[in-house]
């Protein structure tokens, strides 16, 4: 029982962290273009160029 009364606050502080950092990813427009990244896995760059 006594254990509760420590963890119960420790779980309070990381639920407070995780949903400051999801609100910090919504304002900071992380989640604004979706699609982007999973294009730029698919296809490939036209580049004809030769890297040396």
């Amino acid at each position: 029982m006594e254990s509760l009364f420590l963890l119960i606050p420790i779980a309070a502080v990381f639920v407070v962290i995780a949903v400051a950092i999801f609100i910090w990813a919504v304002k900071g427009d992380q989640f604004e273009d979706l699609n982007r990244e999973g294009e730029r896995i698919l296809f490939d760059d036209d580049d004809d160029t030769p890297k040396s």
